[in-house]
């Protein structure tokens, strides 16, 4: 685990986007599965999208595949969360993780990942 600091969020219209950014003060993330997982208030945390470290493959949940778009930068050392044609219901906070993993359509990070950062608040409203 490495310990990852989010940025980008802020306050945006429907059908607006944004770009949310997640980085480990300058280390490599290329070896690493790097999540992103969202929580809105009064919900459960869930799983957003997860970029494999090997072959840099992507994962979607099914709420925002199409719409939100994973990668890394060329020196690897941030990974990118772009969100499109954002709704209301995508409000929340946001959190990169150094581990996630991908079954039966469900982005999960292991239950012993114990590095969780502030995140960044992601608000969609008119």
């Amino acid at each position: 685990q490495v310990q990852l600091v989010e940025s980008g969020g802020g306050l945006v219209q429907p059908g607006g986007s944004l770009r949310l950014s997640c980085a480990a003060s300058g280390r490599a993330l290329d070896a690493y599965d790097i999540g992103w997982f969202r929580q809105a208030p009064g919900k459960e945390r869930e799983g957003v999208s997860c970029i494999t470290g090997t072959h840099d493959t992507t994962y979607y949940a099914d709420s925002v595949t199409g719409r939100f778009t994973t990668s890394r930068d060329n020196s690897k050392t941030e990974v990118y969360l772009q969100m499109n044609n954002l709704k209301p219901e995508d409000t929340a906070v946001y959190y990169c993780t150094s581990d996630c993993a991908h079954a039966l359509g469900v982005i999960y990070v292991s239950n012993s990942y114990d590095t969780w950062g502030q995140g960044t608040q992601v608000t969609v409203s008119s």
